[in-house]
């Protein structure tokens, strides 16, 4: 399996230079064409992506997260929510990467076949990077009026979050 995916991106390469020969295509120089014409976008992309780094860890290495985790933790225990899954909730809207590793964390502490990773499995799976995405393809293409749209994407992954603690524990 591991020869397989080694050999999937050369195959496909040979792949579309087969079709460009029998298309008659020069591919080399409309390989050129395609990636002059994909600077400028990636110049674009550079400053909204290093804005968006940029503010996520400045919020992660202030430790304001960490008294918020510790504000929230009585409240969820009150209504029986697990603590642990709640950084997943608020960091995939903010970074799929970290998410991630929120995830494998509790998959090395808890197991994975643990409710709580269950419950942050579904929420991670269900959810999106919203402020991620935002922040990259609308400043990409300069719209400035995002309010509605981080409303909504927001909105929807509360209620994925909300929709994961209810649905699990009926199958766990």
């Amino acid at each position: 399996m591991k020869m397989a995916s080694s050999l999937f991106i050369p195959i496909l390469v040979l792949v579309v230079i087969i079709y460009g020969v029998y298309k008659k295509i020069n591919v080399y120089d409309s390989f050129i064409d395609g990636a002059k014409e994909g600077v400028p976008m990636v110049s674009s992309m550079f400053f909204s992506l290093l804005a968006m780094i940029f503010g996520v860890n400045i919020f992660l290495k202030s430790g304001v997260i960490n008294y918020f985790f510790d504000f929230l933790k009585p409240f969820l225990m009150l209504v029986h929510i697990p603590a642990e899954v709640l950084p997943v909730a608020i960091m995939r809207p903010l970074s799929g990467s970290f998410g991630l590793a929120l995830l494998n964390d509790l998959y090395k502490l808890y197991g994975p076949d643990s409710f709580i990773s269950v419950l942050a499995s579904v929420i991670q799976g269900s959810s999106d990077t919203t402020i991620y995405v935002i922040t990259l393809y609308f400043g990409t293409i300069g719209i400035k009026k995002i309010k509605y749209a981080l409303w909504v994407g927001l909105l929807t992954d509360l209620f994925m979050v909300i929709t994961a603690l209810i649905i699990v524990p009926l199958f766990f």
